[in-house]
């Protein structure tokens, strides 16, 4: 049993009522801007990158956002860290979001792909036995006369008997082998084998129902609070960040394509107010968040908008084969991109894309020597 509820009957919102209205007019107004904008897709694509950073940030971890970029293209420097695997998870499942109809993420599917094969959702011991006892098991070699007959009713019954302890050992072989023993001692390293977190995502969806008819950024507000104080997946906090974008997604205040950058915003948020004991200060600070994460994005529409602008005037005068055109929109659809990911997404040479890169007039972002990237200045 998990050893707290989340209560959200005696919630206050006088205080949260003019925040939270900000926000949902600062997320309607971002969304209607991109939906319509030539560099809405470019803008889209950099905000999984930049938001999956930020995830990683709140957890208190770093990654870098060339890092990312490149690891994601398989164009890696280095050997990739833990903390990049993770955030590369973060960028998959926000594309995996983004690309699902606006009600997938919530829905029982959908939380049963998002979650993954986490072998400790649920009774991990009783799955693999089920899956022991419907394994086929092998014809069993048996004794009987040449025309498969057994020579009485005696050898049958003896047969029938070593069938059954032949399957009996097959089964317990499966479920306490070495191999599944030692991948539960693995296991409870990592994980706490009292964490329940089916029950705990029953709680959690149970705070969604009850709050079902207040407006849909304070839905997604308390969503995000209820994930974190119950804390649902003991290794995936930030899958809560993502689902109460969704919940934004599913309400219909932002588009199909458009996933709220939900951690982008809340990096901006003084972490004492983030985790505050108060309820109403954590959802306060949420709030502005969401605030803070619709002005960064208009600003970056607005900056992606003018440099693909500038960019369009070098194009003038180009042949029909230039590969200019389609570099301009790689260009505004990554935040860094390397002479390696040219060469292999556009089909040139290495030569041939530091070219066109300087062609462009991008800014070398690295200031190294090797393994340089480039992007908007």
């Amino acid at each position: 049993m998990i050893s707290m509820r989340y209560d959200s009957t005696k919630l206050s919102i006088q205080s949260l009522l003019r925040p939270v209205s900000e926000a949902g007019i600062g997320l309607a107004r971002l969304d209607e801007r991109i939906g319509r904008s030539p560099v809405g897709q470019g803008w889209i694509e950099r905000s999984h990158f930049t938001d999956a950073c930020a995830s990683l940030w709140i957890d208190g971890e770093l990654v870098h956002l060339e890092d990312l970029v490149l690891h994601d293209a398989g164009q890696d420097i280095r050997a990739p860290s833990h903390e990049l695997t993770i955030a590369r998870d973060v960028l998959r499942t926000r594309r995996k979001i983004a690309s699902q109809s606006p009600a997938w993420a919530l829905s029982p599917e959908g939380m049963r792909s998002l979650r993954g094969a986490n072998p400790m959702n649920g009774n991990a011991y009783s799955q693999d036995r089920h899956e022991a006892e419907n394994d086929p098991m092998p014809p069993l070699e048996t004794k009987g006369n040449d025309n498969g007959a057994f020579s009485n009713a005696f050898d049958a019954e003896l047969a029938e008997i070593d069938a059954v302890l032949a399957r009996s050992e097959a089964v317990l072989a499966n479920v306490t082998g070495p191999a599944r023993s030692s991948a539960r001692e693995r296991e409870s390293l990592a994980y706490d084998l009292d964490w329940n977190e089916d029950e705990r995502l029953d709680e959690w969806r149970g705070v969604l129902r009850q709050n079902h008819n207040l407006p849909p950024v304070l839905q997604a507000l308390i969503a995000l609070d209820a994930w974190t104080e119950l804390a649902v997946l003991q290794h995936a906090p930030w899958l809560g960040r993502l689902l109460a974008a969704s919940i934004l997604r599913e309400e219909g205040v932002t588009a199909a394509a458009h996933l709220v950058t939900f951690n982008l915003g809340l990096k901006s948020i003084a972490v004492d107010r983030r985790r505050h004991r108060d309820r109403e200060t954590r959802l306060l600070a949420s709030a502005q968040g969401l605030i803070a994460a619709t002005e960064t994005g208009l600003k970056e529409h607005d900056r992606l908008a003018l440099a693909r602008q500038m960019m369009e005037r070098k194009l003038v005068g180009r042949r029909s084969s230039s590969k200019l055109p389609e570099l301009v929109e790689l260009v505004v659809a990554k935040p860094i991109v390397s002479s390696g990911m040219v060469s292999k997404i556009l089909g040139v040479t290495p030569q041939a894309a530091r070219r066109i890169l300087a062609e462009l007039g991008l800014r070398e972002m690295t200031g190294r020597g090797r393994f340089q990237a480039w992007g908007i200045i």
